[in-house]
């Protein structure tokens, strides 16, 4: 019974992980989009989609994407010694030397 529970609760964390890791992968990719359009076009995707804002302007639901493709992107730092290493990342894979 005890091992039961115990297989459950990884398997759950393991999906938890699995979608932690594509959700911030996702933010990335938006991040790295509106970047290149701000690069580009000098267009800010984040914001005009958050409310047809110019340019360099921000609010709150802004904010909260940029934030969040901030905190994506220092999780996905934090597993880059993992890569190098060689160790088992997070997404219960080997990692390429």
């Amino acid at each position: 019974m005890f091992g039961g529970y115990m297989t459950t609760s990884l398997s759950t964390k393991g999906r938890l992980m699995r979608y932690l890791g594509g959700l911030a992968r996702l933010l990335i990719v938006v991040g790295g989009l509106n970047w290149g359009l701000v690069g580009l076009l000098k267009f800010d995707l984040v914001a005009w989609i958050c409310g047809g804002l110019d340019f360099g302007q921000t609010n709150a639901a802004s904010r909260i994407v940029y934030l969040l493709v901030g905190i994506a992107a220092l999780y996905e730092l934090a597993l880059l010694p993992a890569l190098f290493s060689g160790r088992e990342t997070s997404r219960g894979r080997l990692a390429a030397h």
